[in-house]
């Protein structure tokens, strides 16, 4: 890999970074958030160990989106009996992320195993074409990236790796993972190129991850191998919201109770736990649903 500083284009933030190793069957990916963390985080003002496992997890989903050829979105839920009850986090085949920690308002601590203890892990492709897709597994080793180890080393036959770090500020994350065989067919050879990878990128302290940009990160790991960095793709906090998917919702709510809320309120009004945008339904937004059968009775 060349040195990163004769390469002509600095490495803006909110991205990611695809790369492969030249003379090994082992692809990689970086990813980095800034503004786009610091959105969706604002919006809940979360404490400091439930707003640093959010950005974990917000990383994650952005790499784990490039292990799958799809169009659509990839859903990364914790769910726990620690103070974080569920975790979420979202990212979309173009790139747009969205995530929220549900019932962690009282949550003080800061490591893992109190925050999500005893909890699952589920990852749920969800295409725009085809059938949806959840695979699940137990939160183990002490951190989302363990979490995540253990799960490819269950579900898959090939090797997946995977690096977090989250602050205030940004949250990042890297991740190798073994191709099939093309480059190097010796099953010994490509398990010593495994482990050479492994082993240098275990190296990473997490504020290395935090501080480096994409370039500078893997010419610190890898300057003695040679790799192909890729162009890197914009990664941006946009929300999937949409007034007509909420009134879609509203769809599952008996009409006499939609007929009541009305009487009583003048219109139905939902937010979006995501990004707090808020969507208003008067009578007339609403009479599909309540159809002939159901009319409000509006003071």
């Amino acid at each position: 890999m060349s040195d990163p500083e004769h390469i002509p284009t600095p490495t803006p933030a909110d991205q990611a970074r695809r790369f492969l190793f030249e003379h090994a069957d082992i692809r990689g990916e970086s990813v980095q958030l800034e503004a786009s963390f610091r959105d969706i985080t604002a919006i809940h003002q979360y404490a400091p160990g439930v707003g640093r496992l959010l950005g974990e997890l917000l990383a994650a989903a952005v790499l784990l989106r490039s292990t799958l050829k799809f169009e659509g979105r990839l859903i990364l839920q914790a769910r726990s009996g620690g103070q974080v009850p569920l975790l979420m986090a979202e990212c979309s085949s173009a790139g747009e992320v969205r995530g929220i920690a549900r019932g962690a308002d009282l949550a003080t601590a800061s490591d893992f195993e109190r925050l999500l203890g005893s909890g699952s892990l589920a990852i749920t492709v969800d295409p725009h074409q085809g059938k949806r897709y959840q695979g699940i597994a137990a939160l183990a080793g002490g951190s989302l990236a363990h979490s995540l180890d253990a799960y490819f080393e269950q579900s898959e036959q090939l090797g997946t790796r995977f690096w977090l770090a989250a602050d205030g500020e940004r949250a990042c994350g890297l991740l190798l993972q073994q191709l099939p065989a093309q480059v190097t067919p010796d099953p010994d050879e490509r398990a010593r190129q495994w482990q050479h990878a492994c082993t240098l990128a275990a190296t990473l302290q997490p504020r290395e991850l935090l501080a480096l940009r994409a370039e500078e990160l893997l010419y610190r790991l890898y300057h003695e191998d040679s790799l192909r960095l890729f162009d890197p793709a914009a990664i941006v906090f946009r929300c999937s919201c949409s007034r007509e998917r909420t009134q879609r919702a509203l769809r599952a709510i008996d009409r006499s109770e939609l007929a009541e809320l009305l009487h009583d309120m003048g219109c139905i009004t939902m937010d979006c736990e995501f990004c707090n945008q808020q969507y208003r339904f008067g009578p007339e937004d609403l009479q599909d649903i309540l159809g002939p059968g159901i009319q409000p009775m509006l003071h």
